[in-house]
């Protein structure tokens, strides 16, 4: 989760359980979404309490507090990171919290439940590219003027029974507007579902929608700007009326990146205007991908998060993800399945029967095709924008010769294997063949997938013949 400025309020804390006893503390909500409480005394200083203490029980649960400017406040899941007993001095903890929900207290055992969730991701104005803001300039006058009609939402519907909104939220000039007059706008995705919903149901559909973007924008975005409102938390606002409480929520979203991204419209792989006509299903494809291909999905991320400190690292992570990509999306075997089972019986039953588990055990995959074939296998489809047959032999020769050295240290390979700028460019080629097949997983046609990289200066870049 993505925070401009560290969070840090103090207030009052205290446990559902026990709520005259409340202790001054300090809430710090840092960039990333790691949260941290400190505490001045001890929530239980019973004789109990501190027995449970110096025998190391350290959850909490639930904590509940009023903080500066915010109110009330939940930390949900809570342990102590570090804990001190101070006989007649001042003794300071520090609490780790994983969720902290602004604006609401719950009570011990009860269970949150939301309707909305509402959350911006970083370079989302960029992608969806609508605006409300239009700027006329009459130059021969020397005056200007400023309109501002909100876009219309986006409703697109989800094939878990929620609905995904693209929303927007704008701030209008104040009164009098003598020296300046703003109008600021900000895209916002909004999800909906009529049941209420735990927040672990709407997390991993956020997390699916970011890496979407993500995968559009070709960068690591965050998550930022986290709130929900649940139809059972209301607020009184006169005449017999009630409005949704809204509940800021922070915690440790993936994916994260140390560092804001630069958003340039002109480097993405795609739009949503190249999309919004088909949207919607591209949106549930993207979805019923993480049915599919999970594993291979987590790979990919992995590396354009950073998540490899060491070249070789990023390499390993991409061949594991193209080999596990094929091996989820296409039944591709040596031989026919009821053939080779013949096979194996008929070479287990004449093996003597001392080195039959043996046998048995290096059988069990022996109809597995090579990494060379399901490299091959998975550049077919865009093999025009791979070079000649040569090139292409030469390409996939260099991605299994640099698997099998680092996965089995083959010393007759050591000379033989790309490294440095070479096993850079590799792993860029390894990267574009990824997101091709990505674009097919999302419902692109072949020509579709051709103009993405016509239109691709990054994407063309990365399998650039060098």
């Amino acid at each position: 989760m993505r925070l401009d400025e560290e969070f840090k309020k103090s207030g009052y804390f205290w446990l559902p359980s026990n709520p005259e006893k409340r202790i001054p503390g300090i809430l710090v909500i840092k960039d990333g979404g790691s949260i941290e409480l400190e505490v001045v005394g001890l929530f239980d200083d019973s004789i109990d309490g501190i027995n449970r203490a110096i025998n190391g029980s350290d959850a909490l649960d639930r904590i509940v507090g009023h903080i500066e400017k915010h109110g009330l406040v939940t930390l949900d899941d809570c342990f102590y990171k570090n804990r001190n007993i101070s006989f007649g001095g001042i003794s300071k903890s520090t609490v780790h919290v994983n969720r902290a929900f602004l604006g609401v207290a719950y009570e011990e055992k009860e269970i949150m439940l939301f309707n909305h969730l509402k959350f911006s991701v970083e370079g989302i104005d960029e992608w969806v590219g609508r605006s409300g803001i239009k700027v006329e300039h009459q130059f021969d006058k020397k005056s200007a003027s400023i309109t501002y009609n909100p876009p219309e939402e986006i409703i697109l519907n989800l094939n878990n029974g929620m609905k995904l909104q693209i929303t927007f939220t704008w701030t209008l000039p104040g009164f009098p507007s003598q020296k300046e007059a703003k109008i600021t706008q900000k895209t916002y995705f909004k999800l909906s579902s009529d049941q209420a919903c735990s927040l672990n149901d709407f997390i991993s559909v956020a997390y699916k929608i970011t890496t979407l973007l993500g995968f559009a924008i070709d960068k690591t975005v965050c998550i930022e700007k986290v709130t929900a409102t649940s139809e059972a938390v209301r607020q009184d606002i006169g005449n017999e009326k009630t409005a949704l409480v809204p509940i800021s929520i922070y915690y440790p979203s993936l994916p994260f990146a140390k560092n804001r991204p630069k958003i340039d419209q002109h480097r993405m792989l795609f739009r949503f205007g190249q999309i919004q006509n088909d949207a919607e299903r591209i949106v549930n494809n993207w979805f019923g991908a993480y049915d599919q291909i999970d594993p291979a999905l987590n790979l990919y991320f992995s590396t354009k998060a950073g998540a490899h400190k060491y070249l070789d690292g990023k390499f390993l992570a991409l061949a594991q993800g193209l080999e596990t990509y094929h091996r989820r999306t296409s039944k591709m075997k040596l031989m026919d399945e009821d053939a080779f089972e013949k096979l194996t019986s008929d070479l287990i039953e004449q093996c003597p029967e001392e080195d039959r588990e043996w046998l048995s055990g290096r059988l069990r995959h022996g109809n597995e095709v090579s990494l060379s074939r399901r490299i091959k296998s998975i550049i077919e489809p865009f093999k025009e924008l791979l070079g000649t047959s040569k090139e292409r032999n030469k390409l996939i020769r260099a991605i299994v010769d640099k698997r099998n050295y680092l996965t089995h240290y083959d010393q007759s390979l050591e000379t033989a294997v790309v490294k440095g700028e070479e096993l850079w460019v590799l792993c860029l080629k390894m990267e574009a063949i990824f997101q091709l097949h990505l674009l097919q997983i999302l419902g692109f046609t072949q020509s579709e997938v051709k103009s993405v990289f016509e239109n691709s200066h990054e994407l063309q870049q990365k399998l650039k013949k060098i």
